[in-house]
């Protein structure tokens, strides 16, 4: 496995002048280089999420053809399994075990549910209110989406922004937490080799606080997708007030665990 991962932008590896560290929090030790994106690759990753978006090479296809390319990208995630949960252990230090029977099946299986949903939009119809016309809901791609996912469940979080996306047609550019990105960048030529066009999918690494804020506030971006901490989605929530952008905000937690000094320390750990 390659320890040190450039930028995906418009299907290709992109290097930009800087690179940050990121440590296995289970041995503490450096585990990758990693890109640091600045506010030039932001701009080259929304533009070409837009170009890919509004030439209609992902969002115009048929959705039994985007069914097809999503279940292929599910296809190679398993095939490319022992990399892919290797990469997730040494960022996250989680346990193997976690990482294989939970958040990798789990990251599987929502690429399959989101391929076959395509086929299955929900529409609504009515009849004439006014004895003229009838009423009806279309449903239709927005245009570029950016997903910021956090550092907990790296790859899951990862396809959980990225897939309904893709299946709904739109592009997609995905900004991982920046302790735990590479499983996220490994994400890039996988769903190219699956058939999903240059510039339809794009991975950005580094500072949130720069590239959420400028992803957050450029005119071509439709939509923020954030699982993160509170404060922050209400940054974003005024940021993208002024141009009514699109919000989907997960925030918070509700989850403590309290390890108190009387406690079997290896079973808390385990648990």
């Amino acid at each position: 496995m390659q320890s040190r991962w450039p930028l995906w932008i418009n299907g290709q590896w992109v290097n930009p002048d800087n690179f940050f560290s990121v440590t296995n929090p289970a041995t503490e030790e450096p585990a990758f280089e990693v890109a640091e994106a600045g506010p030039a690759e932001v701009e080259q990753a929304v533009s070409a999420a837009l170009t890919a978006f509004r030439d209609g090479r992902w969002a115009k296809l048929p959705p039994a053809e985007r069914q097809a390319r999503l279940n292929r990208f599910a296809d190679l995630l398993e095939a490319h399994q022992e990399d892919l949960v290797a990469a997730e252990v040494r960022q996250s230090g989680k346990p193997r075990k976690l990482v294989h029977y939970s958040d990798f099946l789990f990251s599987v299986d929502n690429v399959r549910y989101f391929a076959g949903i395509t086929r299955h939009l929900e529409g609504r119809a009515s009849t004439e209110y006014n004895g003229i016309h009838s009423s009806f809901i279309r449903r239709e791609p927005i245009g570029v989406v950016a997903g910021i996912a956090p550092w907990n469940y790296p790859l899951m979080m990862a396809v959980w922004k990225l897939a309904p996306a893709l299946a709904a047609g739109n592009s997609v550019i995905l900004k991982p937490a920046s302790l735990t990105p590479v499983t996220a960048l490994m994400l890039g030529p996988l769903a190219e080799e699956a058939g999903i066009p240059a510039g339809v999918f794009n991975v950005l690494s580094g500072p949130g606080r720069l590239i959420g804020q400028q992803l957050v506030a450029h005119p071509d971006v439709a939509m923020i997708s954030l699982t993160g901490d509170t404060a922050t989605g209400r940054q974003i929530m005024n940021q993208a007030a002024g141009r009514v952008k699109r919000l989907h905000l997960e925030l918070g937690g509700k989850a403590p665990a309290v390890v108190f000094a009387d406690a079997d320390f290896e079973a808390a750990v385990q648990g």
